[in-house]
Protein backbone atom coordinates (compact mmCIF):
# COMPACT_ATOMS: atom_id res chain seq x y z
CA UNK A 1 0.00 0.00 0.00
CA UNK A 2 1.39 3.45 -0.91
CA UNK A 3 1.72 6.16 1.69
CA UNK A 4 -1.02 8.10 -0.02
CA UNK A 5 -3.34 5.10 -0.01
CA UNK A 6 -2.63 4.63 3.68
CA UNK A 7 -3.35 8.27 4.26
CA UNK A 8 -6.62 7.86 2.37
CA UNK A 9 -7.65 5.02 4.64
CA UNK A 10 -6.90 7.19 7.66
CA UNK A 11 -8.85 10.04 6.14
CA UNK A 12 -11.90 7.84 5.52
CA UNK A 13 -11.75 6.63 9.10
CA UNK A 14 -11.49 10.17 10.42
CA UNK A 15 -14.33 11.25 8.19
CA UNK A 16 -16.66 8.58 9.57
CA UNK A 17 -15.79 9.09 13.24
CA UNK A 18 -16.44 11.97 15.66
CA UNK A 19 -13.70 14.61 15.73
CA UNK A 20 -11.67 14.14 18.90
CA UNK A 21 -10.56 16.97 21.13
CA UNK A 22 -6.98 15.97 20.39
CA UNK A 23 -7.37 16.02 16.59
CA UNK A 24 -3.77 15.65 15.31
CA UNK A 25 -4.53 17.45 12.03
CA UNK A 26 -4.95 21.19 11.61
CA UNK A 27 -7.60 22.50 9.24
CA UNK A 28 -4.92 23.37 6.71
CA UNK A 29 -3.43 19.86 6.92
CA UNK A 30 -6.85 18.24 6.49
CA UNK A 31 -7.61 20.38 3.43
CA UNK A 32 -4.26 19.42 1.92
CA UNK A 33 -4.89 15.74 2.67
CA UNK A 34 -8.36 15.88 1.13
CA UNK A 35 -6.94 17.50 -1.99
CA UNK A 36 -4.18 14.89 -2.24
CA UNK A 37 -6.63 12.02 -1.86
CA UNK A 38 -8.97 13.52 -4.46
CA UNK A 39 -6.08 14.00 -6.88
CA UNK A 40 -4.91 10.41 -6.32
CA UNK A 41 -8.37 8.95 -6.95
CA UNK A 42 -8.80 11.01 -10.12
CA UNK A 43 -5.48 9.71 -11.41
CA UNK A 44 -6.13 6.13 -10.25
CA UNK A 45 -9.92 5.49 -10.47
CA UNK A 46 -9.23 1.75 -10.57
CA UNK A 47 -8.72 1.80 -6.78
CA UNK A 48 -12.46 2.51 -6.40
CA UNK A 49 -13.32 -0.53 -8.53
CA UNK A 50 -10.85 -2.68 -6.59
CA UNK A 51 -12.34 -1.50 -3.31
CA UNK A 52 -15.91 -2.25 -4.44
CA UNK A 53 -14.90 -5.68 -5.72
CA UNK A 54 -13.19 -6.51 -2.43
CA UNK A 55 -16.27 -5.37 -0.49
CA UNK A 56 -18.55 -7.50 -2.70
CA UNK A 57 -16.30 -10.53 -2.20
CA UNK A 58 -16.42 -10.08 1.57
CA UNK A 59 -20.20 -9.77 1.48
CA UNK A 60 -20.56 -12.89 -0.68
CA UNK A 61 -18.24 -14.84 1.61
CA UNK A 62 -20.24 -13.73 4.66
CA UNK A 63 -23.54 -14.70 2.98
CA UNK A 64 -22.16 -18.09 1.99
CA UNK A 65 -21.00 -18.77 5.53
CA UNK A 66 -24.39 -17.69 6.86
CA UNK A 67 -26.08 -20.08 4.42
CA UNK A 68 -23.77 -22.90 5.43
CA UNK A 69 -24.62 -22.45 9.12
CA UNK A 70 -28.34 -22.23 8.33
CA UNK A 71 -28.17 -25.41 6.24
CA UNK A 72 -26.71 -27.27 9.20
CA UNK A 73 -29.31 -25.95 11.62
CA UNK A 74 -32.26 -26.62 9.29
CA UNK A 75 -31.16 -29.99 7.94
CA UNK A 76 -34.11 -31.91 9.40
CA UNK A 77 -36.65 -29.47 7.95
CA UNK A 78 -34.91 -29.62 4.59
CA UNK A 79 -34.66 -33.36 4.09
CA UNK A 80 -37.05 -35.01 6.53
CA UNK A 81 -40.35 -33.12 6.41
CA UNK A 82 -42.90 -35.94 5.96
CA UNK A 83 -45.25 -33.60 4.07
CA UNK A 84 -42.82 -32.99 1.21
CA UNK A 85 -43.25 -35.05 -1.98
CA UNK A 86 -40.25 -37.24 -2.83
CA UNK A 87 -39.11 -38.43 -6.25
CA UNK A 88 -36.45 -41.03 -6.95
CA UNK A 89 -35.48 -43.49 -4.23
CA UNK A 90 -37.13 -42.68 -0.86
CA UNK A 91 -34.24 -44.56 0.81
CA UNK A 92 -31.47 -43.10 -1.33
CA UNK A 93 -28.06 -42.42 0.18
CA UNK A 94 -28.01 -38.81 -1.06
CA UNK A 95 -30.85 -36.31 -0.73
CA UNK A 96 -31.26 -33.43 -3.15
CA UNK A 97 -33.72 -30.66 -2.26
CA UNK A 98 -35.29 -28.61 -5.07
CA UNK A 99 -37.19 -25.34 -4.62
CA UNK A 100 -39.29 -24.67 -7.72
CA UNK A 101 -42.24 -22.82 -9.23
CA UNK A 102 -44.54 -24.27 -11.89
CA UNK A 103 -44.40 -21.04 -13.92
CA UNK A 104 -40.61 -20.86 -13.88
CA UNK A 105 -39.14 -21.46 -17.34
CA UNK A 106 -35.78 -22.49 -15.89
CA UNK A 107 -37.53 -25.03 -13.65
CA UNK A 108 -39.23 -26.50 -16.71
CA UNK A 109 -35.86 -26.65 -18.45
CA UNK A 110 -34.43 -28.70 -15.57
CA UNK A 111 -37.14 -31.39 -15.62
CA UNK A 112 -35.48 -33.51 -18.30
CA UNK A 113 -32.00 -33.46 -16.70
CA UNK A 114 -33.49 -34.26 -13.29
CA UNK A 115 -35.49 -37.19 -14.64
CA UNK A 116 -32.40 -38.44 -16.46
CA UNK A 117 -30.33 -38.20 -13.28
CA UNK A 118 -32.91 -40.12 -11.25
CA UNK A 119 -32.96 -42.81 -13.93
CA UNK A 120 -29.18 -43.23 -14.10
CA UNK A 121 -28.58 -42.94 -10.35
CA UNK A 122 -31.08 -45.09 -8.40
CA UNK A 123 -29.67 -44.00 -5.03
CA UNK A 124 -30.79 -40.36 -5.15
CA UNK A 125 -33.67 -39.15 -3.01
CA UNK A 126 -35.21 -35.99 -4.51
CA UNK A 127 -37.24 -33.77 -2.17
CA UNK A 128 -39.63 -31.32 -3.82
CA UNK A 129 -40.20 -27.95 -2.14
CA UNK A 130 -43.10 -25.93 -3.52
CA UNK A 131 -41.97 -22.30 -3.72
CA UNK A 132 -44.71 -20.44 -5.64
CA UNK A 133 -43.31 -16.94 -6.14
CA UNK A 134 -44.51 -16.04 -9.64
CA UNK A 135 -48.11 -15.11 -8.99
CA UNK A 136 -51.51 -16.48 -7.97
CA UNK A 137 -51.51 -19.24 -10.60
CA UNK A 138 -48.27 -20.54 -9.13
CA UNK A 139 -49.96 -20.80 -5.74
CA UNK A 140 -52.91 -22.67 -7.25
CA UNK A 141 -50.55 -25.06 -9.03
CA UNK A 142 -48.59 -25.67 -5.82
CA UNK A 143 -51.75 -26.42 -3.86
CA UNK A 144 -53.03 -28.79 -6.53
CA UNK A 145 -49.66 -30.51 -6.73
CA UNK A 146 -49.47 -31.10 -2.98
CA UNK A 147 -53.10 -32.26 -2.99
CA UNK A 148 -52.42 -34.70 -5.85
CA UNK A 149 -50.04 -36.55 -3.54
CA UNK A 150 -53.06 -37.68 -1.53
CA UNK A 151 -54.21 -39.59 -4.60
CA UNK A 152 -50.79 -41.12 -5.28
CA UNK A 153 -50.45 -39.03 -8.44
CA UNK A 154 -47.91 -36.39 -7.48
CA UNK A 155 -45.23 -37.40 -9.99
CA UNK A 156 -47.63 -37.73 -12.92
CA UNK A 157 -49.36 -34.42 -12.17
CA UNK A 158 -46.05 -32.63 -11.53
CA UNK A 159 -44.65 -33.71 -14.90
CA UNK A 160 -47.87 -32.78 -16.68
CA UNK A 161 -47.83 -29.26 -15.24
CA UNK A 162 -44.15 -28.85 -16.02
CA UNK A 163 -44.77 -29.95 -19.60
CA UNK A 164 -47.40 -27.25 -20.13
CA UNK A 165 -46.17 -24.40 -22.30
CA UNK A 166 -47.64 -20.97 -21.79
CA UNK A 167 -48.93 -19.03 -18.80
CA UNK A 168 -50.71 -21.06 -16.18
CA UNK A 169 -54.13 -20.15 -14.87
CA UNK A 170 -56.44 -21.75 -12.33
CA UNK A 171 -58.42 -23.23 -15.22
CA UNK A 172 -55.31 -24.75 -16.82
CA UNK A 173 -54.21 -26.27 -13.50
CA UNK A 174 -57.60 -27.90 -12.92
CA UNK A 175 -57.91 -29.05 -16.53
CA UNK A 176 -54.48 -30.69 -16.26
CA UNK A 177 -55.57 -32.45 -13.08
CA UNK A 178 -58.69 -33.70 -14.87
CA UNK A 179 -56.60 -34.98 -17.81
CA UNK A 180 -54.32 -36.83 -15.41
CA UNK A 181 -57.40 -38.58 -14.04
CA UNK A 182 -57.57 -37.12 -10.55
CA UNK A 183 -60.74 -37.16 -8.48
CA UNK A 184 -61.60 -33.48 -8.85
CA UNK A 185 -63.88 -33.18 -5.84
CA UNK A 186 -61.26 -34.69 -3.57
CA UNK A 187 -58.52 -32.60 -5.17
CA UNK A 188 -60.40 -29.33 -4.59
CA UNK A 189 -61.09 -30.26 -0.97
CA UNK A 190 -57.46 -31.22 -0.37
CA UNK A 191 -56.19 -28.02 -2.03
CA UNK A 192 -57.77 -25.96 0.74
CA UNK A 193 -56.83 -28.30 3.60
CA UNK A 194 -54.69 -26.86 6.42
CA UNK A 195 -52.02 -29.50 5.77
CA UNK A 196 -51.62 -28.34 2.17
CA UNK A 197 -51.28 -24.72 3.22
CA UNK A 198 -48.75 -25.67 5.88
CA UNK A 199 -46.60 -27.64 3.42
CA UNK A 200 -46.30 -24.65 1.10
CA UNK A 201 -45.87 -22.15 3.93
CA UNK A 202 -43.11 -24.20 5.55
CA UNK A 203 -41.21 -24.51 2.26
CA UNK A 204 -41.54 -20.80 1.57
CA UNK A 205 -40.32 -19.81 5.03
CA UNK A 206 -37.42 -22.23 4.71
CA UNK A 207 -36.40 -20.75 1.36
CA UNK A 208 -36.48 -17.22 2.78
CA UNK A 209 -34.43 -18.26 5.81
CA UNK A 210 -31.78 -19.79 3.55
CA UNK A 211 -31.66 -16.77 1.28
CA UNK A 212 -33.21 -18.59 -1.67
CA UNK A 213 -34.86 -15.82 -3.67
CA UNK A 214 -35.42 -17.49 -7.04
CA UNK A 215 -36.17 -20.78 -8.73
CA UNK A 216 -34.96 -23.33 -9.33
CA UNK A 217 -32.57 -23.78 -6.42
CA UNK A 218 -30.97 -27.10 -5.51
CA UNK A 219 -29.46 -28.06 -2.17
CA UNK A 220 -26.95 -30.89 -2.10
CA UNK A 221 -25.06 -31.42 1.13
CA UNK A 222 -23.96 -27.99 2.33
CA UNK A 223 -24.17 -26.35 -1.10
CA UNK A 224 -26.97 -24.23 -2.57
CA UNK A 225 -26.97 -24.26 -6.37
CA UNK A 226 -29.19 -21.53 -7.85
CA UNK A 227 -30.54 -21.63 -11.38
CA UNK A 228 -30.65 -24.15 -14.22
CA UNK A 229 -27.28 -25.66 -13.39
CA UNK A 230 -27.45 -28.66 -15.75
CA UNK A 231 -27.02 -32.39 -15.39
CA UNK A 232 -23.21 -32.46 -15.17
CA UNK A 233 -23.14 -29.99 -12.26
CA UNK A 234 -25.78 -31.97 -10.37
CA UNK A 235 -23.88 -35.23 -10.87
CA UNK A 236 -20.60 -33.64 -9.74
CA UNK A 237 -22.19 -32.19 -6.60
CA UNK A 238 -23.86 -35.48 -5.73
CA UNK A 239 -20.58 -37.36 -6.08
CA UNK A 240 -18.79 -34.75 -3.98
CA UNK A 241 -21.47 -35.08 -1.29
CA UNK A 242 -21.07 -38.86 -1.30
CA UNK A 243 -17.33 -38.58 -0.81
CA UNK A 244 -17.70 -36.15 2.05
Amino acid sequence: MTKLAAAAAVAVTLGSAPVLATDPFSETQKEALDAAIRDYILKHPEVIVESLNAMQQRQEAAEKEQQRLALGQLQAELVANPNDPVLGNPDGDITVVEFFDYQCGYCKRMVEPVMQLLKQDPNVRWVMKEFPILGPASVTAARASVAARNQGAYREFHLALMAYRGRLSDEVVLQTAHEVGLDMEKLKADMTAPETEKTIRDATMLARTLGVNGTPAFIIGDEILPGAVGLDTLVQQIEAARKS
